[in-house]
């Protein structure tokens, strides 16, 4: 099967991983196919999970050498990087644990190990920690007394802060994000009492747990929508969930719950684009669902962030508005999109543009009258 003739260019690197993903499908033999591919898996930073699962399913020699070499240099690299930020990890949680402040270890080097198989499996860049919202104060009291002493500039009604410390040797500071949430709660109805309830106590602590294996799951499922599947990481997150847990995974549960939570088209969107992407996902735990929605997602957006066509609009207004399970949440969404607060107001515009919603309302409207006028 030639992946060139088969597949366009922009869909190369999810053919490619769906061989990946399914040790009894064939990788591609041609050259050139393994020198685009390894731009689009370096430019989403997932070549540790790649060299990982290649290397333990035994197919890595069946590729390039300069692919493998590439993809080991960054596993080596990432390995190191981990290594530092696992026993930074450490130490926080033995310093919380001692002053009996519970939190729970999100995503990062701990995820990477449990359900990608290795330490290095997974590239992570910083620290993010759950807390309860009425130890905030004590927890970044505690951070600062042991060097994370940088506030970063945040926004006021987001679920989230992080404070950061200088590394030697090393231009970009270690941050930890902490969290009292894992998205705004004006938009929901979901509750993050009920992951601290089910949470599982870790290792030999008496106040650090992790998140049980299904709120694993709906943690990283919202954590993609979020950023609107925007990075293939997150493809490779609940994919890799998905085969670790098998049927375990309780779909039924899972849409109860987000029902609960006014969450279910935050669901469906993000496992129908998940599933689409990799159809043998089915195979393992079918979807209990027949209509697929995010029908305009397409991956030539999130590799190519200056790509404006209508196809980019429609998926983001199919994201920002009926992404929500009422009107009044919609509503929310819509408003705060219309006049957004003076922190994403900074966030959307360049850094080299005058801060000013006259200047946001010119630089959308340009960007979809550009995308109309090149319709093809």
């Amino acid at each position: 099967m030639s992946f060139l003739v088969t597949k366009g260019k922009e869909n190369m690197l999810i053919e490619f991983l769906q061989s990946v993903y399914n040790p009894k499908a064939s990788l591609p033999s041609e050259s050139k196919v393994y020198e685009q591919v390894i731009k689009d898996i370096e430019y989403f930073s997932i070549s540790p999970q790649v060299y990982f699962k290649l290397k333990e399913q035994g197919r890595l020699e069946l590729t390039p050498l300069f692919f493998q070499n590439r993809l080991k240099n960054t596993f080596i690299k990432v390995l190191l990087r981990n290594t530092f930020l696992k026993k930074q990890t450490e130490t926080i949680l033995n310093t919380f644990d001692k002053l009996s402040i519970p939190a729970i270890p999100l995503k990062g080097v701990l995820f990477a190990e449990k359900y990608f198989g290795h330490l290095a499996a997974r590239s992570t860049s910083d620290i993010d920690l759950l807390i309860k919202p009425e130890d905030l104060d004590k927890v970044i009291k505690t951070l600062k007394e042991i060097g994370y002493t940088i506030e970063e500039k945040n926004a006021p009604d987001h679920f989230h802060c992080s404070l950061s410390k200088e590394v030697s040797n090393s231009p970009i500071p270690l941050t930890v994000e902490i969290h009292w949430n894992i998205l705004k709660e004006n938009t929901s109805n979901f509750k993050i009492e009920g992951f601290w309830e089910q949470a599982i106590p870790l290792e030999n602590f008496k106040h650090i747990k992790e998140l049980s294996a299904y709120h694993t799951f709906y943690m990283i499922c919202i954590h993609a929508w979020r950023h609107n599947l925007d990075s293939m990481k997150h493809f490779l997150d609940i994919t890799e969930i998905i085969y670790f847990l098998g049927e375990e995974i309780d779909y039924d549960s899972l849409f109860i719950d987000a029902a609960k939570h006014k969450m279910v088209k935050r669901m469906k969107r993000t496992l129908s684009i998940v599933y689409r992407a990799f159809p043998q996902l089915n195979t393992i735990q079918k979807l209990p669902f027949n209509n697929q929605v995010g029908p305009w997602w397409q991956y030539e957006a999130i590799r190519n962030s200056n790509l404006r066509n209508v196809k980019v609009y429609l998926d983001y207004f199919d994201y920002l508005i009926f992404s929500f399970d009422t009107a009044n949440h919609r509503l929310i969404a819509f408003k705060e999109w219309i006049h957004p607060s003076k922190y994403d107001l900074a966030q959307e515009l360049e850094t080299n543009e005058k801060i000013s919603y006259a200047n946001l309302y010119k630089k959308r409207f340009f960007g979809l009258f550009k995308s109309l006028l090149f319709l093809k």
